[in-house]
């Protein structure tokens, strides 16, 4: 892994990249910030969202990229926000979501992460990672993005992801489980794979 070149994620997000960095640093894999246009089409399937953008990129940039579509499902929402949950975020936020759910008491959720990478005029390559938990009565802590101040991690200590350090995050996030799987990918492939 350390005579090849580094591998372009695309994404505008610093705190989505900083936590996938990190990642896939501990497995010899050195990830830049490609903050380019990412073309995102509407599906109910993460997977299919992270693998259209990463093979148009790649096709469009000529060069390989990363992408990655992140969502969280809430039991009680029928999976609501979803594959929506970037757009939710910018029109509801965390607090909006709360709302929602004012009075309810199952809160059961799970945040899905899909990593696709791609080289040009190749097909995409998928790697998906989860992680159960719960949605918070009210948002707590000031690090990580989204909806981590009120997503609390079922193998974690109580604290919501915006409590956690973005190590402590790391290690049992549904982005760290995706990209630890693209990043074994990666190290177990020939380099003419991977161009």
């Amino acid at each position: 892994m350390k005579d090849r070149k580094p591998v372009w994620f695309l994404t505008s997000n610093k705190g989505k990249f900083r936590e996938a960095a990190a990642v896939a640093a501990a497995s010899g894999l050195r990830l830049r910030m490609l903050a380019a246009r990412k073309i995102e089409i509407q599906s109910d399937s993460l997977q299919r969202i992270a693998s259209f953008a990463a093979q148009e990129a790649a096709n469009r940039l000529a060069v390989s990229v990363v992408t990655e579509d992140a969502a969280l499902f809430i039991d009680a929402l029928r999976g609501f926000p979803g594959p929506y949950s970037s757009d939710v975020f910018k029109r509801l936020g965390a607090r909006g979501i709360l709302k929602l759910m004012k009075n309810v008491s199952r809160r059961n959720a799970k945040f899905y992460s899909a990593v696709a990478y791609c080289a040009p005029h190749k097909r995409a390559k998928c790697f998906t990672g989860a992680v159960n938990g719960a949605i918070d009565i009210r948002p707590r802590g000031s690090g990580g993005f989204g909806f981590d101040p009120i997503f609390v991690p079922t193998k974690g200590d109580g604290r919501t992801f915006a409590q956690m350090s973005v190590r402590e995050k790391n290690r049992i996030s549904h982005r760290a489980v995706s990209f630890r799987k693209l990043s074994r990918w990666m190290s177990a492939s020939r380099p003419e794979r991977l161009k």
